[in-house]
């Protein structure tokens, strides 16, 4: 199974959407591990709502919190404590579900950014490395974004993560290209922004990445 971490360089940048794309470009599966808040639907909900392909499964949640807030915290509030063994236990079934296909790709949907607590003692960062999972990296225009897409990268090359590149959200100056050039990390897409993120629109970008993508891999 090819399984392909989104990370971002915080909270809002455009993850899901960022998922959302990848998943119709690779008529992959989609998982989200940790769901903390879901008032206005899930992500999980949002990403089936925009997928075209008949092949995608979106995997449920090992963890669905109520409190948008750190999972640490969400968990917290609701007496529980995030174990990576149970996430890693239902990545296991996941995997025997696509034994049939081992060029079957999955898209792993984290929380915020890479140093976000899941627990006491771990991170995203952990459970990234738990899954060996390359990592696609997600940036959104806004002033400080140059400054946390680099510390994203240099966190990234510190533990040696196998990051597969960038894609940019929103409209981008000439500091897109910048971050590839400091981060030496490449470039796959660039998503334009638009006020109506629907089917329509996420296979269209999916059509647009999908060499890139590729070639990535």
């Amino acid at each position: 199974m090819n399984t392909i971490f989104i990370t971002g360089i915080g909270t809002d940048v455009g993850k899901t959407i960022a998922a959302a794309i990848l998943t119709e470009a690779l008529q992959a599966d989609y998982w989200k591990p940790i769901q903390a808040g879901y008032n206005e639907g899930t992500d999980s909900e949002f990403v089936r709502s925009v997928i075209s392909n008949a092949k995608t499964i979106i995997h449920p949640e090992t963890y669905k919190l109520k409190l948008a807030a750190s999972p640490h915290i969400a968990a917290k509030k609701e007496g529980i404590k995030i174990d990576l063994n149970k996430i890693e236990e239902d990545y296991f079934k996941i995997g025997q579900r696509s034994t049939a296909n081992s060029q079957q790709s999955l898209i792993v949907e984290g929380a915020g950014g890479l140093l976000v607590p899941l627990n006491e003692d771990e991170f995203v960062i952990d459970l990234i490395k738990m899954l060996d999972a390359k990592v696609v990296l997600v940036s959104r225009n806004y002033l400080g974004s140059i400054n946390h897409s680099l510390l994203t990268a240099t966190v990234c090359k510190q533990h040696k993560l196998n990051v597969l590149g960038w894609i940019f959200n929103d409209d981008y100056m000439n500091y897109e290209n910048e971050i590839v050039e400091w981060s030496g990390y490449p470039k796959i897409a660039s998503i334009l922004f638009t006020q109506k993120i629907d089917a329509e629109f996420i296979y269209e970008q999916a059509a647009l990445i999908k060499a890139n993508l590729q070639s990535a891999l």
